[in-house]
């Protein structure tokens, strides 16, 4: 019986590390049929992640699809709750075979391999986020962040990505990415992609934020000069 559970222990505490080494950043390149150099980059986070393909020399947004992921072993399973390009994707449920080192991370059948960017660290705001509220004109305004309708924001430890999306009706809304920095109280967005607007590519925006019980308050300047002041939850 003591060994039994020992085993079972070692096979937990195994699966549990092999996971925890998904969390973070991973790019990978390529060449698309038409010529142009694409890069793939997948943010990993407790449970969430995201992967998002554009052009390396503009910004050109091309895709992006994530939502839930586990490891079971070598066999990944997500489950899709957004994709631009395949609307009948959403609510479905992939998995794959993967091989995972400290710096590389590969698909079975697939000869393209994903690189290592970060490990989650340093990410001081390092996970997957609901916009939760705002505060307008002095006032709070609460949203209920378990309706259809999402904005959800990923962070590795050097990159982040907002999505917003409608699971109800499988709706891609829009998104943007790329770096992020925390110094002191300021965060900066390096925007490298932007979905709705690829001349947003190359820009860098700095907001003021805070952590208060737990959420994240973000204010400052919109990519279109709007004042904005966010409120994000963890999500669960």
């Amino acid at each position: 019986m003591k060994n039994t559970l020992l085993i079972l222990v070692c096979t937990f505490l195994l699966l549990e590390t092999q996971a925890q080494s998904l969390i973070g950043a991973w790019e990978a390149f390529y060449t698309a049929e038409n010529g142009e150099e694409l890069r793939n980059v997948v943010v990993f986070a407790d449970g969430y992640q995201v992967a998002t393909t554009y052009q390396v020399a503009t910004g050109k947004f091309v895709n992006t699809n994530g939502g839930t992921w586990k490891l079971d072993g070598d066999i990944m399973t997500e489950k899709v709750e957004f994709h631009s390009e395949n609307a009948a994707k959403v609510g479905g449920e992939v998995s794959f075979e993967v091989n995972i080192s400290d710096n590389e991370l590969g698909i079975i059948g697939m000869d393209r391999k994903w690189r290592r960017i970060d490990s989650g660290e340093p990410g001081k705001l390092k996970g997957a986020w609901l916009m939760s509220g705002r505060i307008r004109n002095g006032e709070t305004q609460l949203r209920d962040t378990s309706r259809p309708r999402k904005t959800m924001k990923i962070l590795s430890g050097t990159r982040f990505q907002w999505i917003a999306y409608n699971t109800e009706t499988k709706e891609f809304i829009g998104c943007g990415g790329g770096t992020y920095t925390t110094t002191n109280n300021e965060y900066t967005e390096n925007i490298e992609f932007f979905s709705k607007d690829d001349s947003k590519a190359g820009i860098s925006l700095k907001f003021n934020y805070e952590l208060i019980d737990d959420n994240w308050h973000h204010s400052g300047l919109s990519s279109k000069g709007d004042p904005i002041y966010e409120i994000w939850s963890v999500r669960e």
